[in-house]
């Protein structure tokens, strides 16, 4: 696992940007603190930084091919690689190294740019062609490795990190203000776009040839469903018993010691379970939380009406003493929750507000205090259909039999009214299934945004960012969970899912693999029928039986879904918590950006909020509250007076 940054070299003799991109890759250093190196000519530059995992003495990069033509920078993991150096060398190309990263070398001189469709495994990798003067970048069929780019005329930056970007004294840093409303209603961005303007995300499953100053993409890999109704679903639990062993063991493939998050969850569970049957004291890792407000616990448990979880703990601990695994926990409280936000921020690159992403760099810390690479169970809710929106809509699938006129009739009603039971559910389906798509107990209403954002003129319709994708999805003919499913997998997974996995785990030097997200996991996920995924009563069907098949205890095998639990809504409602976010709130940023008596007054009701009525608790808001807050930390880090110390250290003329 490593880090990867470049840029065309257009503006400065090679003496500078020697400089420039030592500058750069040193911003990621985090990313691969066990070797760097660098490539610069009169064309481009290309710097790396290393976390060696596998051929830990050899495969050094920026790595070449025997007479210098081709240039590979390339973070990641293939977990073919063997059977592709067999193929190779049965062609006649003769390898130097033990690694992974000579085959993409020798790859792309047999097959070109047909290599990346051959790759299994998660990557992103940059190969400079001398001859042809073109630089070819790719990024992995999920987008589970991070690729950023910048295009302007002649000169390209690209890496692994936007924050690298900032060392290069031509790179443009302004704020891509049209896509707050998108990051407010997703909490992520939904497309190629960040919030930094013209920095873009390669997508997954393409590759990009910059040539002559043009810039063009392709598509290398579409997810492509091919339902099989042939198998009955305990048959279908076989398949992927099966396919998620093998996936877990090539997963295993490393020349340093290895280990497995574990929340107590039936995916993370799974992995380390199948971790535990190839090797023996695989090691576990797992956080939890020193929450206090003991007082305020006790109220919420005294509801019968009511339960929210904030610990996994017990639920981890007890899975692995069941499982014989060894297993190591750390405990994160209010403060230092509250007091990392910044640097989860700076190191997530782009504004994210997912409370689960806190956690994962606590873990990540902890794990690193023993192991380079852990597994992790991402991926499993997407594939097999875990989430709640799926039985979402399940329910929608029925009402959009209702004439769509007369659905829009009464989501045009509901828009206009106050609040009632149902209002959100009618202004969903008032549409297709992009507009039922946006996960409305998470984020901001489009009906909100106008009151949250300052100066906003509006409309505001989230769903026309996320319509490409259930287009693309309707083409395959097939039903609204499915389709859901898909655009999961092409949006939420990749722009939130995996942003925080690898970002989180990297800010430690930390890689973290995901058994789920492998082709041939996923060729088995696109033949399952709907059934077998999400029906009335279940979610993640099949993939239920199939802990059940393992001997999980019925604890796991049937936990219902839950996000990743955090004790914010009960922090939040602390004067610690309050105190931090209301000067936040009314900041001179904020002001910029916000209606800030609007937020002040979500956080007045959030902390007054009465959890022993529905009315009380509909009072609380701790998503929308937390993902503005994040956004104001993250533009202070990046554009705000914290972000000077980020200015670039190479002087230019």
């Amino acid at each position: 696992m490593c880090g990867f940054v470049g840029f065309t070299a257009v503006d400065y003799d090679r003496e500078t940007n020697q400089a420039v991109i030592k500058d750069m890759a040193d911003r990621i250093a985090h990313r691969g603190p066990d070797d760097e190196g660098f490539f610069v000519d009169d064309d481009i530059a290309m710097g790396f930084r290393r976390l060696s995992i596998i051929d830990l003495e050899g495969s050094r990069q920026p790595m070449q091919n025997a007479d210098g033509t081709v240039t590979v920078t390339f973070n990641g993991e293939i977990y073919n690689f063997q059977e592709l150096r067999a193929e190779l060398e049965a062609l006649g190309y003769q390898f130097v190294t033990n690694g992974d990263t000579e085959t993409i070398v020798h790859g792309y001189e047999a097959w070109g740019t047909d290599v990346f469709e051959r790759l299994r495994g998660m990557f992103a990798i940059a190969i400079w062609d001398a001859a042809k003067k073109r630089l070819v970048c790719a990024r992995d069929i999920f987008g589970i490795k991070p690729f950023y780019y910048q295009h302007d005329g002649n000169r390209l930056v690209y890496g692994s990190e936007i924050k690298a970007f900032l060392a290069h004294p031509a790179f443009k840093k302004e704020l891509n203000r049209e896509q707050l409303p998108q990051y407010l209603c997703f909490e992520y961005m939904n497309d190629s776009q960040t919030m930094f303007k013209d920095v873009h995300k390669l997508l997954p499953g393409h590759f990009m040839v910059f040539e002559d100053g043009t810039l063009r993409t392709e598509c290398f890999y579409k997810i492509t469903y091919k339902i099989d109704d042939s198998k009955s679903l305990d048959e279908w639990a076989d398949v992927i018993v099966k396919a998620f062993d093998e996936s877990v063991a090539a997963h295993e493939i490393a020349d340093v010691e290895i280990g497995s998050f574990l929340s107590g969850g039936i995916d993370s569970s799974l992995a380390a379970y199948c971790m535990g049957q190839h090797a023996p004291d695989i090691k576990t890792f797992s956080v939890g939380y020193d929450i206090g407000c003991e007082d305020k616990l006790a109220e919420i448990a005294a509801q019968s009406d009511f339960e929210i979880k904030l610990n996994e703990l017990e639920d981890a601990e007890e899975f692995a003493k069941w499982a014989h695994l060894p297993n190591w926990q750390v405990k994160v409280d209010a403060r230092e929750f509250l007091d990392i936000v910044p640097t989860e921020q700076y190191h997530m690159d782009e504004p994210l507000g997912a409370p689960s992403a806190i956690p994962l760099f606590f873990v990540s810390r902890l794990a690193r205090e023993q192991v380079k690479v852990v597994q992790s169970g991402e991926g499993a809710d997407e594939l097999f259909g875990g989430y709640w929106i799926y039985h979402d809509q399940f329910e929608f699938g029925k009402y959009f039999k209702v004439p769509r006129p007369l659905r829009a009739a009464a989501g045009a009603v509901a828009e206009k009214l106050p609040p009632f039971h149902g209002r959100r559910f009618a202004m969903r389906g008032s549409g297709g299934p992009e507009k039922s798509y946006q996960r409305a107990s998470m984020n901001y209403m489009w009906d909100e945004i106008p009151n949250v954002l300052r100066d906003y003129d509006g409309p505001c319709k989230p769903w026309e960012w996320c319509k490409p994708h259930f287009d693309e999805a309707a083409k395959q003919d097939i039903d609204i969970i499915t389709q859901t499913q898909y655009v999961d997998m092409v949006s939420y997974m990749p722009f939130d899912i995996c942003l925080k996995a690898d970002k989180m785990s990297m800010s430690q030097s930390l890689e973290l693999r995901v058994p789920f997200l492998d082709k041939k996991v996923l060729d088995v996920a696109l033949q399952l029928p709907t059934a077998c995924r999400v029906d009335d009563e279940h979610a993640k069907y099949a993939l239920r039986v199939a802990a059940s098949k393992l001997g999980f205890q019925k604890k796991v095998a049937n936990m219902p879904k839950q996000p990743f639990i955090t004790p914010l809504t009960v922090w939040l409602q602390t004067d610690l918590y309050y105190d931090r976010i209301k000067e936040a709130f009314t900041s001179e940023a904020a002001h910029e950006f916000f209606n800030v008596d609007y937020l002040v007054q979500m956080l007045d009701d959030h902390k007054s909020a009465d959890f022993s009525t529905v009315e009380g608790r509909g009072k609380l808001k701790m998503m929308r509250i937390w993902n503005i807050y994040c956004f104001l930390c993250w533009y202070e880090v990046f554009f705000g007076a914290s972000s000077e110390q980020l200015k670039p250290k190479t002087q230019v003329a």
